[in-house]
């Protein structure tokens, strides 16, 4: 933190939630603002910063990072990000916001080996079950576990997993 405030560090954005709640909330006070980057993304689209203009037409569901959504209580500013792109259809997983169902990622189940459907397979089933051609995160853990189970399911020709910001790019 010493080395934040010798730099003068006015605002801090993170790519991953895990970062977002350490700094958010392990290390105390700050000097500094913490965001993640759908916060950022979707203030710059609500203040006329960022113009979409490309049509996606594409179904999307997006799935709720266990420490974006859980433990700090962001559901609303990634789903306003993909609303704003044009063309783009927004689905919801029947567990969704707080019910939202893990992908183990982040907690590092992905490295175990256990018996039967990983809960990333089977979060990849139902969103293929809901129709959705992408499946978005906020969350490298949840994309990295997520593109394995596309893989491990033998959908890659049905469902693309990416993140907010490369799907938000592909309207700009």
């Amino acid at each position: 933190m010493k080395l934040f405030n010798k730099y003068g560090v006015k605002r801090m954005v993170t790519t991953c939630p895990h970062g977002y709640n350490t700094f958010k909330n392990r290390y105390g006070q700050t000097s500094f603002e913490v965001q993640h980057h759908s916060q950022l993304l979707a203030n710059l689209i609500e203040n006329g910063k960022l113009k979409l203009s490309k049509e996606l037409n594409k179904k999307v569901i997006y799935h709720d990072p266990c420490f974006l959504g859980k433990q700090n209580g962001i559901y609303d500013e990634p789903r306003k990000v993909i609303e704003s792109i044009p063309g783009v259809e927004l689905l919801e997983f029947d567990r969704s916001r707080e019910r939202s169902l893990c992908c183990e990622g982040g907690g590092g189940r992905m490295w175990v080996d256990i018996p039967g459907p990983r809960l990333a397979e089977i979060r990849v089933q139902n969103a293929v079950d809901a129709g959705a051609e992408i499946l978005a995160v906020a969350c490298p853990f949840c994309l990295l576990t997520l593109e394995d189970a596309v893989k491990t399911t033998g959908f890659e020709e049905k469902i693309k997993v990416m993140d907010i910001a490369e799907l938000l790019a592909l309207a700009l």
